[in-house]
C-alpha cells in the first residue's frame, strides 16, 4: 500500500510492535544487570564472612544478644539524651571488652577418646574414657574441654599439667537402645566467665559406638532356607546346568558336548541331555520403617530384632543374602557388619514405597530370590503382604514377619504366602523352626 505521493505507508501495529521489542530488551538487560549485581554482592559477602570469622566465630550467642543491648542504649541515649541509657551501653561494651583477654592463650594437648567395648547390646554397660596428655615444653594451665555424647554434652575440667604428664577422665555411655552413639569431637573453650565470648579447639576426631538390636538365636538353616553346594533344581529346563533331567532328539546348533553317545549308539539317532536350571539359595530380607505401620517404639525395635536375628543366622547359614530397609541397604559381608547397619536403622516419618514397591525395588539388585522375608509392624495391612507375592514367580517363597508386642504368637496362611506374628522375641525361635515354606 503506497501514499499519493507514492511512499510507502506505515503499518500501524509496527511501531507498537518494535516498542514491545525495545521495552523487553531493556528489561532483560536490567535484570541480568541485577542479578550480576547480586551475584557479585553475595560473593563479595561470602568473602568478607571469612575474613572477619576469626573475629566473629569467638562471639556467643549471648554476646551477640549484649551487643546488640549495647548498640539500642548508646542509639537511644544519642537521640534521646538520656544519660542512663549511655550508662548501660558503655557498661555493655566494657563487659564485652573485659572478656577478650579470656580468649587468649595456646594449649599444647594431645587428646584421646576410647570406648570400651565399641560394640554393645542394648542393655549392656559401655563406658568411655578421655585421656589429655600435656605435649608442650612447658606446664599448662587449667582448661575446660567439652565433649558431645549423643544428645548430651559432658564438661570435664581439666587440671594444669606438666610437660608429658597425662589426665584421665572416665564417662558413662547410654545404651538403654539401639543406636549409633556418636562421643566427640572433643574442644577445648576458652572463655569468659559470663560466657560472652567463646573460643573452642578441636582435639579429636568423633567415635562411633554401636548399640546393637537384641537378637534371638535360631537355628541353622532358619525358615526353610536351603544350604547346598550346587544350588536347588526349578522347574525351568536348560540346556546347559548341573542337574539332570531328561534326553532329547539332536537338532541343529545343539552343543555336542551334550550328546550321551551311548543312547545315541543304541536307538541309532543323536540324542542330547536336558537339565533343570539350578540356582545358587538366595534370601532378600525387607523391613518396612515407615511410623505408620507400627504402633509403637517398642514394636519397631522388636520388628529391628526380628530383622537381625534372621540375617545373623542366614549369615552363619553361608546363604547369600540381601537386606533393605526404605532408606538403607545394609551390609551383610559379616554379622558383626549387619548388625552395625542395624543400628542405624529409623523409623520413616514421611510416607514411603509401599511394602510391594519397596520389595521389587530391592529385588532389582539382587539375582532372584529363592526366599523373600519382609517384616512390618501390626498395623502394616495385611494387603500389603499379599501383594509381595505378584513381585516374584512360583519359584520364590515369601514369608512375612509382623511384629505385635504383647500378641499371641501364630504362624497363619494368606493365599500363598507364610504370615508371622511375633509377640515377643523369645517366641521367634519356637516360631521360626515351625515355619515351612
Amino acid at each position: 500500500m503506497t501514499s499519493e505521493t507514492g511512499a510507502p505507508a506505515t503499518t500501524p501495529s509496527r511501531r507498537p510492535s518494535q516498542t514491545r521489542i525495545a521495552i523487553r530488551s531493556v528489561v532483560r538487560s536490567v535484570a541480568a544487570s541485577g542479578r550480576s549485581t547480586g551475584r557479585r554482592l553475595r560473593e563479595g559477602g561470602a568473602r568478607l564472612a571469612r575474613i572477619v570469622a576469626p573475629v566473629t566465630g569467638v562471639v556467643s550467642r549471648v554476646g551477640w544478644l549484649v551487643l546488640l543491648a549495647a548498640f539500642v542504649s548508646l542509639a537511644l541515649a544519642w537521640a534521646f539524651g538520656w544519660i542512663e541509657f549511655a550508662f548501660l551501653g558503655a557498661t555493655l561494651v566494657g563487659a564485652i571488652l573485659v572478656s577478650i583477654p579470656f580468649i587468649f592463650g595456646r594449649m599444647h594437648y594431645r587428646v584421646a577418646i576410647e570406648l570400651q567395648p565399641a560394640r554393645v547390646v542394648a542393655g549392656e554397660r559401655a563406658f568411655g574414657r578421655l585421656l589429655v596428655e600435656n605435649a608442650g615444653d612447658s606446664p599448662s594451665v587449667p582448661s575446660r574441654l567439652e565433649l558431645p555424647v549423643g544428645a548430651g554434652v559432658a564438661e570435664f575440667v581439666v587440671p594444669a599439667l606438666e610437660a608429658g604428664r597425662e589426665h584421665e577422665e572416665l564417662f558413662a555411655v547410654p545404651t538403654n537402645r539401639r543406636a549409633v552413639i556418636v562421643a566427640g569431637p572433643a574442644v577445648s573453650v576458652r572463655g569468659d566467665q559470663l560466657g560472652l565470648l567463646r573460643r573452642e579447639v578441636r582435639w579429636t576426631d568423633p567415635v562411633e559406638l554401636f548399640v546393637h538390636p537384641i537378637t534371638a538365636r535360631l537355628q541353622p538353616s532358619a525358615a526353610g532356607l536351603v544350604r547346598d553346594l550346587e544350588g536347588e533344581a526349578t522347574k525351568t529346563i536348560t540346556n546347559n546346568d548341573i542337574s539332570f533331567h531328561a534326553l532329547r532328539a539332536y537338532e541343529p546348533g545343539d552343543a555336542l558336548r551334550n550328546v550321551h553317545w551311548r543312547t545315541s549308539a543304541r536307538t541309532g539317532q543323536l540324542m542330547v541331555r536336558q537339565y533343570e536350571e539350578t540356582r545358587r539359595s538366595q534370601l532378600l530380607l525387607v523391613q518396612s520403617t515407615a511410623s505408620a505401620h507400627y504402633a509403637s517404639d517398642d514394636e519397631f525395635e522388636l520388628a529391628v530384632s526380628v530383622l537381625a536375628s534372621i540375617g545373623v543366622q542366614v549369615i552363619r547359614d553361608a546363604t547369600r543374602l540381601a537386606t533393605v530397609t526404605d532408606r538403607l541397604r545394609l551390609r551383610t559381608a559379616t554379622a558383626t557388619a549387619l548388625l552395625d547397619d542395624t543400628s542405624r536403622i529409623e523409623p520413616v516419618e514421611a510416607d514411603g514405597l509401599s511394602i510391594r514397591d519397596l520389595v521389587r525395588e530391592a529385588s532389582k539388585r539382587v539375582p532372584t530370590p529363592s526366599v523373600v522375608i519382609v517384616v512390618g509392624g501390626s498395623l502394616a495391612p495385611l494387603s500389603e503382604f499379599r501383594a509381595v507375592e505378584t513381585v516374584f514367580g512360583a519359584d520364590t517363597q515369601v514369608l512375612a514377619f509382623r511384629a505385635q508386642v504383647g500378641a499371641a504368637s501364630r504362624i497363619s496362611r494368606i493365599a500363598d504366602s507364610t504370615v508371622v506374628t511375633v509377640g515377643s522375641l523369645d517366641e521367634l525361635s519356637r516360631l521360626v523352626r515351625r515355619v515351612r515354606p
